[in-house]
C-alpha cells in the first residue's frame, strides 16, 4: 500500500500529557509544525521550530481565544484535494499551505461538568475550533491523518516510526472513523447538558467504553457491555464476567441499595443472593456471617451457582461459609486479607469490590424498532407512609418485616409475592401469571425448605383483584399483609381481613417489574 509522507502538522491540543514523545518524532522527520498559543510554547520549549497560525492568517487569537483556527487558509490547507488540479491551483493563488496531519485534544467539557463547573466554565469548555479541525481533517482522510484525542498519542506515534513519517489509506481512514466517534461522543454530552432543562424528546446515549462478552444470552448470541466495568468495581479474582452474570450482578446492586439504611442506622449488614434476576435469599443481621447464613437458608438449592452481594466487609468467619458454596460472584464493598486469599483459592470464582458510583436516574431498552425509556423506580416507602386500612394495625415488628418484604417486592419479576418476617426473606413467587399461583409457588417454596409461615408476612407487588389471595395466606399463618391497593374490590380483601384478624396497609405505589 501507497505510504503518503507527512511533511506538516497543525498541532492545538489542550492537555499536553504524553504529547512531547509524538513531538520529538515528527521533528526527528523534518515535519513542519504549526500551531496555537499554550500548544506553541510548549513545542517551542522543547526545542522545535514552530509556526504560528497567526503567521498564516494574518489574524490574531481574538475573543479571548475563542476564535484562533477558524480561518480558509487552515481549513483550506486541511481540505483541498492533493489530486484535483483546481484545487491545487486555488490554494497556489491563495497562498493555502498544504496540511497533512491535525492533531487535536479537545476542552474537557464532560470533566467540567463532573467537577460541577460554573455555568460559564462549562460553556467556555465547549470547543468549535477544535471539533471543526477534526471534522474536516476526517473529511479528508485521503490525504489527511487526524489525532482526534490524546489516547491515540502512542499508536499513532508507533504507525509513523514503523512507516518512516508517513502513513497509508487505511490508517488515514481508521483514524477519521475515531474522529467521527470522537466528536459525536462531545456533541451527545453538551447535548444532554443542555436538555436538562429544555427536555427535547429525543433518545442519545453515547458510551465510549465497550467490552466483549464470550458470548450473549445464549452461546449463539454475540454481546457486547458498553460502559465503565472498572469504575464500578476491582476484579481481585476469577474469570471475565458473561453476559448473564453482569445482568445478575445489575439485580444484586440495584436490590442491596435499598438497605442502606439498614446499615447506617441499624449498624445491621445485609446479605442478597440473586439467581436469573430474581433474590433466592435476602437476610440483614448484626454480624455479616449471620446475614450470609440467613440468606442462605432462604433457598441454598437456588443459591448453587448464584450472584451474591453483601453491603459490609467480608471478614473470615464469613469467607469460610461461603467457600462451601458454589457461586459465580461475590460483590463486597471490601474484603480482609485472610478472607480473600481463602476464597481465592478457587480460581473461576469471581470477587468483585464494589467502589461508590453514582448511577442515572434512568433506564432503558430496545424494545420492536424503538427504544423505551423511563425513570428508575426509586421509591423507598416509610413506615409514616404506610396507610392502615384495616381494623387491626400491624405491630411495630410486623411493620418492619413488611417494608423488608416491600424491598425485595420492588426488586422481583412480577407477578409476585413475598413472604418475610423481621429481616429475613421467608420466600417469594415470582414471574407468575396470576397474584395466586406467586402466592402458591412462595408458600410451597417455604414448605420445602422447613420454614414456618406463622407469624410472617405478606408483600405484593400489586393491588389483590379478589380476596382470594388474603384468604390462602391468612390460611397459611400470616398475620399482616402490603400492597399498594387501588382495586375496585379492595373492600372485599379488607372485609376478610377484618373478619380474620389480619391487618393491612396500602402503600399507594405499585412495583411491577416485568
Amino acid at each position: 500500500m501507497t505510504l503518503k509522507k507527512i511533511n506538516s502538522a497543525l498541532i492545538s491540543v489542550y492537555n499536553k500529557e504524553n504529547l512531547q514523545p509524538l513531538i520529538e518524532l515528527l521533528g526527528e522527520y523534518g515535519v513542519k509544525m504549526y500551531s496555537t498559543g499554550g500548544t506553541q510554547k510548549y513545542i517551542k520549549d522543547l526545542g522545535f521550530p514552530v509556526v504560528a497560525v497567526e503567521d498564516i492568517t494574518s489574524y490574531p487569537s481574538i475573543f479571548g481565544g475563542r476564535v484562533k483556527t477558524l480561518h480558509p487558509k487552515i481549513f483550506g490547507g486541511i481540505l483541498y484535494r492533493r489530486q484535483d488540479q483546481n484545487d491545487l491551483r486555488e490554494a497556489i493563488q491563495y497562498e493555502i499551505p498544504s496540511i497533512d496531519l491535525v492533531i487535536v485534544d479537545l476542552y474537557p467539557f464532560e470533566e467540567t461538568v463532573a467537577a460541577g463547573g460554573t455555568q460559564e466554565e462549562i460553556i467556555e469548555k465547549i470547543d468549535i475550533g477544535g471539533v471543526s479541525l477534526i471534522r474536516a481533517a476526517a473529511k479528508n482522510y485521503q490525504d489527511v491523518l487526524i489525532v482526534s484525542s490524546r489516547e491515540q498519542y502512542t499508536d499513532i506515534f508507533n504507525i509513523i516510526k514503523s512507516k518512516k513519517g508517513g502513513t497509508d489509506i487505511a490508517d488515514r481512514k481508521k483514524y477519521a472513523a475515531k474522529a467521527f466517534e470522537i466528536t459525536s461522543h462531545y456533541d451527545s454530552a453538551i447535548f444532554s447538558y443542555f436538555n436538562q432543562e429544555e427536555q427535547i424528546p429525543v433518545f442519545k446515549q453515547s458510551i465510549r467504553n465497550a467490552k466483549v462478552l464470550r458470548y450473549g444470552e445464549n452461546p449463539h448470541q454475540k454481546g457486547t457491555f458498553y460502559g465503565d466495568l472498572e469504575a464500578l468495581f476491582e476484579v481481585l479474582n476469577g474469570k471475565e464476567l458473561s453476559y448473564n452474570n453482569l445482568v445478575d450482578v445489575d439485580a444484586c446492586v440495584a436490590l442491596i441499595d435499598e438497605f442502606d439504611e439498614e446499615l447506617k442506622k441499624d449498624k445491621k449488614t445485609t446479605f442478597a443472593i440473586i439467581k436469573h434476576t430474581n433474590a433466592c435469599g435476602v437476610a440483614s443481621a448484626k454480624t455479616v456471617k449471620e446475614a450470609y447464613l440467613k440468606a442462605l437458608a432462604c433457598d441454598p438449592v437456588s443459591a448453587f451457582g448464584g450472584v451474591i452481594i453483601t453491603n459490609s466487609v467480608i471478614d473470615l468467619a464469613t469467607a469460610e461459609e461461603l467457600h462451601k458454596l458454589f457461586f459465580e460472584v461475590l460483590i463486597a464493598p471490601g474484603y480482609e486479607d485472610n478472607a480473600l486469599a481463602l476464597l481465592k483459592e478457587k480460581k473461576n470464582r469471581i470477587l468483585l469490590k464494589r467502589n461508590p458510583v453514582k448511577f442515572s436516574d434512568k433506564q432503558f431498552k430496545t424494545l420492536l424498532n424503538g427504544v423505551i425509556e423511563q425513570d428508575k423506580d426509586l421509591k423507598i416507602e416509610k413506615a409514616d407512609e404506610l396507610k392502615t386500612v384495616t381494623k387491626k394495625a400491624p405491630s411495630p415488628a410486623e411493620v418492619k418485616a413488611l417494608l423488608f418484604a416491600n424491598k425485595i417486592v420492588k426488586h422481583t419479576k412480577s407477578n409476585t409475592i413475598v413472604l418475610a418476617k423481621e429481616d429475613i426473606l421467608i420466600s417469594s413467587g415470582v414471574g407468575q401469571t396470576s397474584r395466586v399461583d406467586a402466592l402458591k409457588q412462595a408458600l410451597e417454596k417455604a414448605a420445602s425448605f422447613g420454614f414456618d409461615i406463622k407469624g410472617s408476612v405478606m408483600a405484593s407487588d400489586a393491588f389483590f383483584p379478589f380476596p382470594d389471595c388474603v384468604e390462602i395466606a391468612y390460611k397459611a399463618g400470616v398475620t399482616s399483609v402490603l400492597q399498594p391497593g387501588g382495586s375496585v374490590k379492595d373492600k372485599d380483601s379488607i372485609e376478610y381481613c377484618d373478619n380474620n384478624g389480619l391487618s393491612m396497609v396500602f402503600t399507594g405505589v405499585r412495583h411491577f417489574l416485568h
